[in-house]
Parts: C-alpha cells; structure tokens; sequence
C-alpha cells in the first residue's frame, strides 16, 4: 500500500494541532482530485491515495464529502494494519459540535448497528471455520475426479457425456462460490493467503469471472435474457478478461488461467477429439453461466436499486438486497448467498457465520422500521423474470447500481 496524501493549508491548527472541520467543509471536497473522507470522525484527505486504494478508486470515492465509518470497517479485516498507512492522509478531525454522521442520517440506527458488529465480532462470527472451506474444496476436486472416471468406465456416449457435463458445470459453480470467498478476504487471517488462493481457484480450478465495468448495468432489464444466462461467462467473460489481462500487464493471472485449459484438454483429450473437448468445455460453461447468473440476480435486480441517496450502510444495502430462505439446499446451491443481506453488511464474514448474524440483522431492522425482506427460491427466481418484463413494458425509470461492492478485486493489501 504505502504512500501519503498530500497536505493542506489547514492541516495544522494552534499548537501544531490538526484542524478542525464542520461538515459542511468537508461535504465541500468531492470532487475528483479533492476528495475527502471521514472515519471515526478523523477527516483525511484521499485526493492522491484514491489512484493507489487497493479496493480501487471507485469505492473510496464514492464517499468522498461523507463518513466512511462502515464501510471502512466492513472491507478491512486488519484495522490497525490500515490505520497505519492512513496516518499520513489524517489532516483534521470534526469539531466537537458536529454529529459523528453527515446528511442528517439517524445516529441512534448507527451507532446500534456498528455495536451489533462489536457484538458479531465478540462472538467469533468473523472467525473461520478451516473444516468448512476444507470440505468444500474437497467436494469440488471429487466431482471433477467422478467426472473422469465416468468417462474412464462408461465411455463417451451422448447420455454419459450428458452427466459429465452436468458434474462438471457443477463443480465450476462451486468453485465461483470459493473463489468469492477468497475474493472478499474471508477465509484466512493473513489476507495475502486469500489473494494467493483466490488466484488458484479462479484462475486454475476455474478460469475467472470478475465485475465487468463497462457493460451498461442501468439497461440490464433490456439485455437480461439475451446475453446474460446464456452468454455471460461462455462469450463475453471468457474474451473479455483474457483482453483485459493482456492489457493491464496481469501475466500471473494470465498463466494461471492457460494452466487452467492445459489440465482441461490434459485431461479431456484423452477421451475427445479437441473440437469435442473444445465443444464440452463450452456447454459446461453455457450451464454455468445459468447457475451464476440467476443465483447471483435474483437477491439483487428485483429489488428497489435508484441512485444514490447519501443513506447509512444498513438501510443502502438493505434497500439494494433481499435474502433467500435458508436451507441446506439454497445454502449450498447458492454458495450462501441467499444470506446476501448479511454479505453485504459483513462482507468479510465468513459465510458458514451468515446465519448466526441474520437473527440479529433482522431484529435490528424491525427496531427501525428497516424492511428486512425474505423469498423462497422459486419466488426469487420468478421475480427476476416478471420484474424485468415490467421495467422494459413500462419503459422503466432509468436505475443505477447502487454501490454495494460485491468486488473480487483486492480491498486490502
């Protein structure tokens, strides 16, 4: 990470002191190449370090001009890791008389939400179970392994091939939902152990899927059943991040995925002609990006997403988010993102901890009128399809993502 941010005029007060500011100063510094932020109501400023943040620009900037408490603590696992690179951006703080929140957000909803995330935390929500990822890793290398033994014993034909595929794009799935583990820094202590095994699983267990910026999200109602579960992973994915790290110079992550396809045709050419390797690999990712698609949608698109609107962390990502009931089916289909709710507002929590937070979550909402709301699987799914149908015949007010991050990008280096 390392670096400063630069100073400002008012950097020191009487005394050597830092400054004080109100927040109608700092709401003043939004802009790009002026940004600040608040945390814990120290006022730093993030003008030069936004091009360096690990998470990228985006995210810190958007709440430049506003207090960045939650987010700050909901995507660093390593709080004092951090404040020591921040210490350089410090330049002030709130006076006194200032609210510890910006834009008349109700403090008493705050500060209990960032007391339940003491208690969760008090509790070891936010501790890792080894055996769970251990399991879950074991099952996907044991559905890739039958898959080459049903080819081995039963042959190519097209009903067993059928079968492989469907194991196969199964296994894909499951590592989608491993390689986001990682991603969001979840499994391990030490967070360059998530980065390393990040890269193994999205690059060699499964060649990649990550946040694609330039597909235009505020018109996905239009766009949703044509390109998005047929065609996301098998043709836009697939050339779209091998340009990407061609571009930016990624050569690790580009040799990971080629040792991705070197095991698959390794392994599938024994049985296959390559043109029919070629095309297996293909339908398992046709399945795939269905599985991907739908679980991934179906807590986020039928829901009320506008622009934003300046709101505290818990009503944003519950107004954004909706869960899924919980059972061991949806658990597992879903990669625990039924829980998304929880995910968004712990996204470093461990998955297998979701449940023991939601309780919790949903008694806060009730306290402050938060709408906390719960579909079962069918009902997800059917929403996905008429709300679209809805927002396109009814010429559809124009959305934008909110900004929940759900990024498999780096958050903290």
């Amino acid at each position: 990470m390392g670096g400063g941010g630069q100073q400002t005029d008012r950097i020191a007060g009487t005394n050597g002191r830092f400054g004080t500011y109100t927040w109608e100063e700092v709401q003043k510094h939004t802009k790009s190449g002026d940004q600040w932020i608040v945390v814990e109501r120290k006022v730093y400023n993030v003008s030069q370090w936004v091009k360096r943040h690990p998470g990228g620009l985006r995210i810190i900037g958007h709440y430049a001009g506003e207090d960045a408490t939650d987010a700050f603590h909901a995507f660093h696992p390593n709080i004092q890791l951090v404040r020591k690179y921040m210490k350089p951006l410090l330049i002030g703080e709130l006076e006194a008389s200032e609210p510890s929140q910006d834009r008349q957000k109700n403090g008493a909803l705050v500060e209990d939400f960032r007391a339940l995330r003491e208690r969760l935390e008090a509790e070891g929500c936010f501790k890792t179970q080894p055996l769970f990822f251990i399991l879950h890793l074991g099952h996907i290398l044991l559905l890739e392994a039958i898959a080459l033994m049903l080819l081995w014993y039963f042959g190519t034909g097209w009903i067993n091939t059928a079968i492989v595929s469907v194991i196969l794009a199964t296994a894909q799935s499951q590592a989608g939902w491993l390689q986001h583990d990682f991603g969001h820094l979840s499994v391990f202590k030490n967070s360059r152990w998530d980065h390393l095994l990040h890269k193994f699983v999205i690059g060699h267990l499964k060649y990649g899927v990550k946040k694609i910026k330039t597909l235009p999200y505020n018109h996905q109602h239009k766009y949703f059943f044509f390109i998005g579960p047929p065609l996301l992973i098998p043709v836009y994915f697939q050339f779209q991040i091998i340009q990407n790290m061609i571009t930016h110079g990624l050569w690790v992550d580009l040799m990971w995925c080629i040792s991705y396809y070197v095991r698959y045709f390794l392994c599938y050419t024994q049985f296959y002609s390559v043109l029919w390797a070629v095309l297996l690999f293909n339908i398992v990712r046709f399945m795939e990006s269905h599985w991907f698609v739908w679980v991934t949608q179906m807590s986020h698109i039928p829901m009320d997403i506008d622009y934003e609107k300046h709101q505290d962390w818990l009503n944003m990502q519950l107004d954004a988010t909706c869960n899924i009931e919980q059972s061991f089916f949806n658990d597992w289909f879903s990669g625990h993102l039924n829980f998304q709710i929880e995910h968004h507002l712990f996204p470093t929590m461990p998955r297998h901890n979701y449940w023991r937070a939601a309780p919790r979550v949903r008694a806060l909402c009730d306290k402050y009128g938060v709408k906390y709301q719960e579909k079962g699987l069918y009902e997800a799914f059917v929403d996905i399809v008429f709300g679209k149908i809805w927002r396109t015949l009814a010429g559809c007010v124009p959305q934008q993502i909110k900004p929940h991050f759900c990024l498999h990008k780096k958050i903290q280096s």
